[in-house]
């Protein structure tokens, strides 16, 4: 298995325990937990769930289309865009909620197109890779 296609995996693992934390955050500190929702939702669904998928995908896919991944420069520059994305938007999220800081909004923004970016160039590369199926 490809070292990037390893660390898809880990992050997923470390993003679903994360997740998890912040969940059993949110029932020990309820009055707090409107926060960090959407950190709980992001972590464990943009996290552990797109990351697993990532991960399986890279694997799996090229060998069921009996061709190599169409660009694995891709796959290295979308597992960074999608870790950044995710870990800008949990960061700013209830930075966003409490309104504490005017420029969270706007950081908010810039990591959730991260993540899109991210998220359209899995699609593309996939795409690309199982064409001729």
């Amino acid at each position: 298995m490809e070292p990037v296609i390893v660390w898809y995996l880990r992050m997923s693992v470390i993003y679903f325990i994360a997740g998890v934390a912040v969940g059993l955050g949110m029932l020990l500190w309820p009055s707090e937990s409107g926060y960090y929702l959407p950190v709980h939702v992001h972590l464990n669904l943009l996290g552990f769930m797109s990351m697993m998928i990532y991960g399986v995908g890279y694997h799996i896919l090229p060998k069921f289309s009996g061709r190599h991944i169409y660009s694995p420069q891709i796959v290295k520059v979308q597992f960074w865009m999608a870790n950044a994305g995710l870990i800008g938007m949990a960061v700013s999220w209830p930075f966003h909620i409490s309104g504490d800081i005017p420029v969270a909004e706007t950081s908010l923004i810039l990591f959730a197109v991260t993540s899109l970016i991210a998220i359209v160039l899995f699609a593309f590369n996939i795409m690309k890779t199982v064409k001729s199926m």
